[in-house]
């Protein structure tokens, strides 16, 4: 008869390789840039179960879109990794690798584009870049993001997210020579249609040298800044 699990220890209902096959060569293939893991569609065991394999393995990975439950089980098996309950981010390790290559920039038009933003600004540290934040810069108050010129204007690369009528990326874009990266966020009002509008405006921007994902995608963002930066003096 098999021993009782005991208290605390974790039995997983079906093997890791009946939900998942993970791409533990990706860092080698990508140049160091190591596989995330999406955890919102996730159960709990299944998280647990990928990050006890990853602990195993001593690999270098973010968690994305991580619930509070899935958190507190990652803090139970990684429980040296670094959480941010704003991003809902965990990386594991809690450190960054040493910073490489140009600064990244990451800016959120307000406060309530401030998650994704985060999120942006943690996947492109976690990748081994620096990254400055500028918080609270909409164009509503266009004063503001021009206090910062100089800043943006030093960086390889600008992550800027948006919600409401997505303008900023263009405004940004307008002022700096580096290439921006817009993200469109679903903050706003109805006819902003959960982030439609400004993934619209971003795509229809005027301003030349504007790249977009997809809403909300902070994680796209900041790894599509971090490889620019990775191939930009710093």
């Amino acid at each position: 008869m098999a021993p009782e699990p005991r208290a605390g220890s974790w039995s997983p209902a079906e093997p890791l390789a009946a939900f998942a096959d993970l791409d533990h060569d990706r860092a080698a293939r990508r140049g160091g840039l190591a596989e995330a893991v999406l955890c919102e569609p996730k159960t709990v065991e299944q998280v647990r179960a990928i990050a006890l394999d990853l602990r195993e393995r001593g690999a270098r990975t973010l968690f994305t879109r991580v619930s509070p439950e899935q958190a507190d089980a990652l803090a139970e098996v990684l429980p040296d990794a670094a959480s941010d309950r704003l991003a809902r981010l965990v990386a594991w390790p809690a450190e960054p690798p040493p910073a490489t290559g140009g600064l990244v920039v990451v800016a959120c038009a307000g406060t309530s584009d401030l998650p994704v933003a985060r999120e942006a600004a943690l996947t492109a540290r976690h990748l081994g870049r620096e990254v400055v934040e500028v918080v609270d810069v909409g164009v509503a108050g266009l004063h503001r993001v021009l206090g910062h010129l100089d800043l943006l204007r030093s960086a390889q690369v600008v992550v800027v997210a948006a919600g409401m009528d997505g303008a900023l990326p263009s405004v940004v874009a307008g002022l700096v020579e580096a290439p921006v990266v817009a993200v469109p966020t679903s903050v706003g009002y109805g006819a902003a249609f959960g982030g439609v509008a400004p993934l619209l405006t971003m795509l229809s921007s005027c301003s030349p040298g504007v790249a977009v994902v997809n809403i909300d995608n902070g994680y796209g963002a900041g790894h599509l800044a971090a490889q620019i930066a990775r191939y930009s003096p710093g």
